[in-house]
Formats: structure tokens, sequence, C-alpha cells
């Protein structure tokens, strides 16, 4: 028998609350957020490649830096995911038994901290280290996936806020100990054959 955490004696009325919410909301506003919700994670994605696009024609340690930002957006969903499977706290879905927008995840499926919000974070701090204009729009992007997560009924606000929490630092801490590595990494990639990865032509 598997033993969870349950998160409801946390936020559980706020989770409560925001799902009710969303019952009583207009359809378009359920299918929008749950399209988000489910699909969002391809924005972070586009907005990585637009960065590494434009940092390219800022030389190659810009470059360097910018191929460095889905790294770090892996390394901070294991470590999500390690606190995920230490934590092994229950879906509120599961354990309140409410009827949410997204179909609630199997068990085992931990909801403790939330891998979307994580990686949504991680991809927005790591970004401003690129772009602050992009870095900006990814922020913003990131609280509204972090809501969505909530609003579909599949975490908790603990889980998501945690979430946020492990994937900014994470992130910020990877990018400010690469700032010491990219001039060399910049340096020895440019003498490889991934140099047409690091200038536009």
């Amino acid at each position: 028998m598997t033993f969870a955490f349950g998160g409801a004696s946390i936020d559980g009325s706020a989770y409560t609350h925001a799902v009710d919410l969303a019952r009583r909301s207009p359809d378009w506003l359920d299918t929008a957020v749950t399209a988000w919700s489910a699909y969002g994670l391809a924005v972070f994605a586009l907005l990585m490649t637009l960065g590494w696009w434009q940092a390219r024609r800022m030389g190659a340690v810009a470059a360097v830096t910018a191929l460095a930002v889905p790294v770090v957006v892996v390394l901070a969903y294991g470590v999500d995911t390690v606190l995920k499977l230490a934590v092994r706290e229950d879906r509120p879905c599961r354990s309140l038994h409410m009827r949410t927008l997204e179909a609630c995840p199997a068990p085992g499926d931990w909801s403790f901290p939330s891998n979307h919000a994580a990686i949504a974070a991680a991809t927005a701090v790591a970004l401003v280290f690129v772009s602050h204009r992009l870095g900006v729009l990814a922020a913003v992007a990131a609280l509204a996936m972090a809501a969505s997560r909530v609003w579909t009924g599949v975490h908790y606000p603990h889980d998501v806020a945690v979430g946020v929490l492990v994937g900014g630092m994470v992130a910020f801490a990877a990018m400010i100990l690469l700032r010491r590595w990219a001039q060399t990494l910049a340096r020895r990639l440019s003498a490889t054959a991934l140099r047409p990865l690091l200038a536009a032509p």
C-alpha cells in the first residue's frame, strides 16, 4: 500500500475555492485555461529558441548563455522531481474528491512541487540572463502557468508556489555559475563542429 502526504491542511480551502470558481466560470475561460495548462510549456520552448536565435547575433558568449537555458531548465526539473518523489504528496483532486477541469492524475503521480511551475519559472529566470525582455515575458507566462494548474484542479496553491521557488532558485544559481565559465566554453565550442550554433551566418 502506498502512503501519501495530504496537503489539504495547508491550503485546501484555497484550492476548493479556486476549483469552485472555475466550475462557475464561463466555458470559454475554462477552455482557454485548460489549454494553457496542458500545452503552454510549448511557449516556453519557443521563448528559449527565440532567445538563442537573438543571442547568436551578439557573440559566442551570449549564444552559449542562451544554449545553457534548456540545460538549466532540465536541471530544475530534475531537482523538482526528486523533491516530488521525496515528499509524495497526493493530488488534491484525489484527496478531496473534487470534480476538476482536468482529469485527476493517477495515484503515484505526486503533486508537490509542481513540475509545470518549476519548468516555467526556471525558463523565466534563466532567460533574464539572455534577454531582459524575454525574461519578463516568460515570467508573466510562468505566473499564468502556475495559476492554471490550480484552476484546473491538479495542484494545491502551495504546490505551484514551491515549484516556482525551486525552479527559480535552481535556474538563478546555475546561471550565476555559468557566468564564470561562459567565455571559456564559448572559446572551446567555437573550435568544434558546434560553432554554427554560436554565431549568425
